[in-house]
């Protein structure tokens, strides 16, 4: 890309004010792709004037000519579909499969979303006392989005700014930008005014921290670890703005006797290992009624055991590497933490997959006979690796799943509607997924305790992007 080392401010391409910069690593092969520029200080300031500028008219657009600024940027994302996916396969490894119908689709899947919910939206309504509500746009907002889901966060961010008719300045990870700029191009091409949306590259303790202090940003919406979450919080504080977090997770998958095992369980195990694991929502813990704990273990080896490991240019359903080197250790440590403190190594372990010395691969691992004392049942591992945990009955499965400080996602399979309505109530997440129910695009997403606060997608998701006004006439 032409434009790789610059960044997107007030409707140009610009060079960096700093000349720090930053390789782009293909973690399949560990070769570089490309260098970035990593931005500083002033290069936040010259975006965040330009956001400024542009707020005060693009904040009065109405909502008609928002929604057909959309739906031009729907048509150009349509056009631009496998620049995206070959984009996001290079930069952080999904198998080019999955990038397309999973990764890439959820560009179109949140935009399509948000069209509906702004079409939907009351901007202007009557209370019931005679008092007038206005929903306005909350100004300039900071954006910060991570590596695993690339474009599905940067639509979950960037698409309400644009709905709502806010401004923004956004720091994709710099460990994949390549999708971020093409976004931007994008943008671009939709014909949104200079300023409306500008990228900056750079890193979380410079760039983000910049933002997330910036005395003329309203707004910070941060997807990431929850150590970093902190961080921008903490950043935040002084400015009171407003920050939405979405973080970290350890989701349970609640597995009763009375479900359908092999089909359940065995797309438990698949969605565990989808994306190798790199889902902060992902049903990294297999609670398992001990009434089928042991036809679940069994049918959890010969599932484990077939999920296979591939080079992500390649067309299929296998699994990709691990984004980093930096994440490959962490995983490898993890799993060894597991065989140290007991648990039953199923699937997998540690070291690469036999053919596969380049890249950063892992086996897909399963440990059973876990507790919920050991480390891996408690610690966010972010890769292919479940533990299975057995449960003795209802009260106790629910306890397990709630012992954790996240609460993301649940999972539950059960073949009783009651059960599953009665222990969905009680589970402490801000998804239920039962008997494979999936997330649809509209849907608010996030969680409850430390896997962050506010919702994205859909209806709430624009309203986290406006201000409440009341007017009072005698």
């Amino acid at each position: 890309m032409d434009n790789l080392k610059k960044f997107y401010i007030n409707g140009e391409w610009v060079d960096s004010i700093s000349s720090n910069t930053f390789s782009v690593i293909n973690p399949a092969t560990e070769a570089q792709i490309g260098a970035i520029s990593l931005g500083g200080k002033k290069d936040v300031d010259m975006a965040v004037t330009a956001a400024n500028n542009a707020f005060k008219v693009f904040s009065k657009s109405n909502k008609e000519e928002r929604l057909k600024l959309l739906r031009k940027l729907r048509q150009i994302t349509s056009e631009r579909y496998e620049d995206l996916a070959q984009a996001i396969s290079k930069e952080m490894g999904a198998p080019i499969t999955m990038s397309r119908n999973a990764q890439t689709d959820a560009a179109i899947g949140h935009l399509d979303g948000f069209i509906d919910a702004l079409e939907e939206l009351e901007e202007r309504l009557i209370l019931k006392n005679g008092d007038i509500l206005i929903r306005e746009p909350i100004g300039v907002c900071g954006l910060i989005t991570p590596w695993n889901w690339p474009i599905n966060q940067i639509a979950l961010k960037v698409l309400p700014v644009l709905a709502s008719g806010c401004t923004c300045v956004l720091k994709p990870s710099e460990h994949t930008p390549l999708s971020a700029m093409i976004y931007a191009e994008m943008i671009h091409e939709a014909g949104y005014p200079p300023g409306v949306f500008n990228l900056i590259n750079g890193d979380g303790p410079t760039v983000g921290s910049a933002l997330s202090k910036h005395p003329d940003i309203e707004m910070m919406s941060f997807t990431g670890s929850t150590r970093a979450g902190i961080c921008v919080t903490h950043d935040a504080a002084d400015t009171i703005k407003r920050v939405t977090l979405e973080l970290g997770g350890k989701s349970p998958n609640l597995v009763f006797g009375d479900c359908e095992i092999k089909e359940q369980v065995t797309a438990a195990i698949n969605e565990c290992m989808f994306n190798t694991g790199q889902s902060c929502d992902a049903p990294t813990r297999l609670l398992v009624e001990q009434s089928c704990y042991d036809e679940v273990i069994s049918l959890a080896k010969e599932v484990g055991n077939a999920i296979a490991v591939g080079d992500p240019s390649l067309e299929g359903e296998h699994l990709g590497p691990l984004f980093d080197k930096i994440q490959y250790n962490r995983v490898q440590t993890l799993i060894a933490v597991g065989i140290e403190e007991g648990a039953n190594l199923l699937v997998g372990g540690t070291g690469k997959p036999m053919g596969f010395e380049t890249g950063w691969y892992v086996k897909p691992t399963i440990f059973s006979d876990v507790s919920s004392e050991m480390r891996i049942a408690k610690e966010e591992i972010f890769g292919p690796v479940l533990v299975i945990i057995p449960f003795q009955d209802e009260e106790e499965a629910i306890n397990i799943a709630n012992d954790t400080p996240y609460g993301l996602a649940a999972y539950l399979q059960t073949g009783c509607p009651e059960r599953a309505e009665r222990v969905a109530s009680q589970l402490r997440a801000g998804a239920v997924h039962i008997n494979g129910g999936a997330f649809n695009y509209g849907t608010p997403f996030g969680g409850y305790k430390q896997s962050g606060n506010g919702r994205e997608g859909g209806a709430m998701g624009l309203e986290d992007y406006l201000e409440t006004k009341t007017l009072h006439y005698p």
